[in-house]
């Protein structure tokens, strides 16, 4: 490696030994990456096509512009860890995502504009594959520390004092009177 930092063929060859050693890691599961390359999920249970779809039917549900998918995506390896764990949840998700599929047609439900999609959630979210979903994404979005920075949450404040030792008159928008 030369003084300036590492060339772009040094950075492929490693990277590929962190992916390679990633992918030995995981086992018989499935490594799913985010085509732009910010993510990746390492799936036990779910195939690719579901657990994209249900990145895509988080964001759906509780859509946050200031949130990328990585944070959706934890919440969907959340899913396939319950997955995992109880085939029945497997099958509920799987038939779920085929069930939105099925709800225009021939065309996938990830293909569909972002308003067909919201409708054809709109129709399934009495549905126990809608609820289990949603129920995951309440913890795995809203528990999620990382998340929490992005609307200016701090945390919990008791175990400092509470909120009136904490920050409670910082605020630097209004006029002292």
């Amino acid at each position: 490696m030369s003084r300036k930092g590492m060339n772009r063929r040094q950075f492929l060859q490693t990277s590929g030994v962190a992916v390679a050693g990633t992918a030995a890691a995981v086992g018989t599961g499935t490594m799913l990456v985010d085509p732009k390359g910010a993510w990746a999920m390492s799936l036990q249970a779910l195939d690719e096509h579901t657990a994209t779809t249900l990145v895509v039917v988080c964001r759906q549900i509780y859509p946050h512009d200031r949130l990328g998918d990585v944070y959706y995506a934890k919440v969907v390896e959340g899913l396939d860890g319950k997955a995992a764990k109880d085939k029945d949840v497997g099958k509920l998700l799987a038939d779920g995502v085929a069930s939105l599929d099925k709800s225009v047609g021939d065309v996938k439900w990830m293909d569909l504009s972002d308003g067909y999609q919201l409708d054809a959630l709109k129709q399934v979210e009495s549905t126990k594959f809608f609820q289990t979903v949603r129920g995951e994404l309440i913890t795995g979005l809203y528990n999620n520390p990382d998340v929490w920075r992005h609307f200016g949450y701090e945390g919990a404040s008791a175990e400092f004092g509470g909120y009136i030792n904490r920050g409670f008159n910082d605020i630097g928008w209004l006029k002292d009177t």
